[in-house]
């Protein structure tokens, strides 16, 4: 298991969560909840504060496949997403990982804690991608090799 911080990135139309993980990437904690900037990507550039503020070694980013494991047009702006994030962080690597039903895990985990409607809309997103996070480290500790594909910063 390689040693270091790494972001995990659960990209939504109109929010982005984010979480982090300890030096020696056992546990993911949630971080915060952006809002979306598509035109001004003021997102993305606090997610790169966020790499080079915690030296983190990697960003993951959760990519959502249909059940069959197809790819639809939220796996397809994921990976721009992605593209973007790797721009900024470059030398960083980003990698994108499997997230099917991490959101909704993450709505099932806050309803079992009692969290619902309006307060649980301000941090699904950081649970998701503490989910997405804690996946791709126990899939690493697991199998030795890091999780997922990685994303080519010249753009994918």
């Amino acid at each position: 298991m390689r040693r270091g911080v790494r972001l995990g990135v659960d990209v939504g139309s109109v929010r982005v969560g984010l979480a982090a993980c300890d030096p020696a990437g056992l546990v993911a904690s949630p971080v915060e909840t952006l809002a979306r900037d598509a035109a001004g990507l003021a997102d993305v550039r606090r997610i790169a504060a966020e790499v080079l503020e915690r030296e983190a070694i990697e960003v993951v980013v959760g990519l959502p496949l249909s059940m069959s494991g197809r790819e639809g047009p939220a796996a397809e702006a994921a990976r721009s997403y992605a593209a973007q994030i790797a721009r900024r962080v470059a030398p960083a690597p980003v990698r994108l990982v499997d997230e099917r039903l991490s959101t909704v895990s993450a709505h099932q985990a806050l309803h079992a804690a009692g969290r619902r409607g309006r307060s649980q809309r301000q941090v699904v997103d950081q649970v998701a991608a503490v989910i997405v996070l804690q996946q791709a480290l126990d899939a690493e500790r697991s199998s030795g090799r890091a999780p997922g594909s990685l994303v080519d910063a010249g753009g994918e």
